[in-house]
C-alpha cells in the first residue's frame, strides 16, 4: 500500500505547486497567502509519504484529498483535478492493502512449506 500512495502523494505534490502558480495569476490573492497554503499543503504531501503506515496516516491522506477539492473554490480545475486524485487515493489505498494481503499470504506460505521440508 505504501508504495501506491506514496506515488499518489508525489503526483498531489507537483499538482498543488502548479496550481499555486495558477493561483498566484488568477487570483487578487497576495504571493505570500498563495505560497502559504500551497506549501504546507505541498509539504504535508510529503510527509505523508513516511507516515502511511503509522495510525492516523491514510485519514491524514483522505484530509489531503477534501482539501484539493475545496482548492477548486480559487482555481476551478482543481475540483476536476482532486476529484482525480481522491479516485487515485481510494484506489491506492484499497488495492495496495489487497497487495499487502497477498505478499503476507504469501510469505506464510513460502515459510509453512519451508517448515514442512
Amino acid at each position: 500500500m505504501r508504495t501506491l500512495c506514496a506515488s499518489t502523494l508525489i503526483g498531489e505534490f507537483f499538482v498543488i505547486g502548479f496550481a499555486g502558480l495558477v493561483a498566484m495569476q488568477m487570483t487578487d490573492l497576495s504571493a505570500v497567502a498563495v505560497w502559504s497554503v500551497s506549501g504546507v499543503a505541498m509539504l504535508l504531501s510529503l510527509a505523508l509519504c513516511g507516515m502511511l503506515t503509522r495510525p492516523g496516516g491514510v485519514q491524514l491522506g483522505w484530509a489531503l484529498q477534501i482539501a484539493l477539492i475545496a482548492a477548486g473554490f480559487v482555481v476551478p480545475t482543481m475540483f476536476f483535478l482532486g476529484v482525480v486524485f481522491a479516485a487515485l487515493w481510494w484506489a491506492s489505498v484499497h488495492f495496495g492493502r489487497k497487495i499487502d494481503e497477498a505478499k503476507a499470504r504469501w510469505a506464510a506460505q513460502a515459510e509453512a512449506s519451508g517448515e514442512a521440508a
